[in-house]
């Protein structure tokens, strides 16, 4: 299987933490491509991650949309 590489370039903020791993909002550039918001979970030294989602620009525009119209 082939190495995948990443850099993370921005940290957003943290969104939840449990048993020494957070999951967060991050710009991550995934084998030298432009960087991309990504929502995982991460160990305490970013070398593990788990499952997550990546969102482009437009993406996440739109997300912050939805957001913004809902009642929270």
């Amino acid at each position: 299987m082939a190495e995948i590489k990443f850099e993370i370039e921005e940290k957003m903020g943290i969104l939840s933490e449990r048993k020494g791993w957070t999951k967060e909002l991050n710009m991550v550039s995934w084998n030298n491509r432009k960087a991309k918001a990504d929502i995982r979970e991460w160990d305490e030294t970013h070398e593990k991650m788990g499952k997550g989602i990546t969102l482009s620009w437009e993406e996440l525009v739109e997300l912050k949309k939805i957001l913004n119209n809902m009642d929270l």
